[in-house]
């Protein structure tokens, strides 16, 4: 059967395929065309294969957006165990944009921290689509500092547009919220992995990704600027083609970004993305949580903020070539 989900705009290819094996299925001689359907059904699972093998950078930016997508709450819901989420920042009031909240991975327990952006209208209006306040961030370093407190490891799920960028925010201190957030998660003394499960924007997504190691899912998209906002600055106008050639220009898949060494792995979503199969993707990112949280405790403390630091602080750096001195006198 065809997927019950919205298609992307790239997918009209299976939507055609979809809509020949729906009318054949509802013939009265389908039993007679049942070899027609399943050599149709091969086609599309081929297709989608084909497909998401070789997506372009700006339709890896509308898989990072599907409506279907898991969010930090599904997540939660499908793979920890004994969750109690934690609010409020104890300055100014809780934001739903950023869950916080203790419970267990695999044989872990653990402090959950990520963006969500709500799935019906009225979730989304109270998430701020997934754009958090100052009093997110400032919610989630002190939670933080609670399981730095107990001894316990921090996982952090990204899936921000960017913070929100509106006056309220910027009167109660934004810039400074993650500023100071992003300071003290590269001291704190414990454990912490970041995974990019959906959209990682800007200083959005780095206020709660300093980590010991930073992943990314499949179709994940990490980048300090959007496209539509990349190409609005570069060519003052977001279109179809800008918008592609903005995705293109800033190195922001996951491929990308392990290439550039600004992650340190991925996680391979199942077929057609993780909005197909929640469940499969759930399996994935918990399986790989456990390896990294197995990998990340084994190291002393010490060595761990030691090492956080100094995986930060190569971001970026260039190493230019010394001029030959021969070719001077040219």
């Amino acid at each position: 059967m065809a997927d019950t989900i919205p298609p992307l705009p790239f997918e009209s290819p299976l939507v055609e395929l979809d809509a020949q094996i729906e009318a054949l299925e509802k013939r009265d001689d389908a039993a007679a065309l049942a070899d027609q359907i399943e050599s149709l059904r091969e086609n599309r699972k081929a297709l989608l294969e084909t497909m998401y093998a070789n997506l372009a950078p700006v339709d890896v930016v509308k898989v990072a957006r599907h409506p279907n997508r898991p969010q930090t709450a599904d997540y939660i819901n499908r793979i920890c165990r004994d969750f109690r989420e934690l609010h409020g920042d104890r300055l100014f009031g809780d934001d739903p944009a950023i869950i916080t909240g203790f419970g267990r991975i695999g044989p872990y327990k653990v402090l959950v921290v990520g963006h969500q952006k709500g799935r019906t209208t009225e979730e989304r209006i109270k998430c701020h689509f997934g754009c958090a306040h100052p009093e997110g961030y400032r919610k989630a370093l002190a939670k933080m500092k609670l399981a730095e407190k107990f001894g316990l490891p921090i996982v952090t799920l990204i899936d921000t547009p960017g913070a929100y960028p509106g006056v309220g925010p910027e009167e109660r201190g934004q810039a400074e919220a993650i500023a100071v957030s992003m300071r003290d998660m590269s001291r704190l003394q414990t454990p912490i992995v970041s995974v990019v499960i959906g959209e990682g924007g800007s200083g959005g997504a780095l206020g709660i990704g300093v980590a010991d190691r930073v992943d990314m899912m499949q179709f994940a998209w990490y980048s300090v600027i959007s496209p539509e906002g990349c190409a609005a600055i570069l060519w003052k106008e977001a279109n179809e083609q800008t918008n592609a050639d903005a995705a293109n220009a800033l190195a922001l898949t996951a491929e990308n970004n392990l290439a550039n060494g600004i992650i340190d792995g991925i996680i391979t979503e199942p077929e057609g993305g993780a909005h197909r199969n929640p469940e499969e993707a759930a399996v994935r990112l918990e399986r790989h949580l456990v390896d990294r949280l197995g990998e990340v405790r084994r190291l002393n403390t010490r060595t761990l903020v030691e090492n956080r630091y100094e995986k930060f602080r190569r971001m970026g750096s260039i190493l230019e070539a010394e001029a030959n001195p021969a070719d001077s006198s040219h």
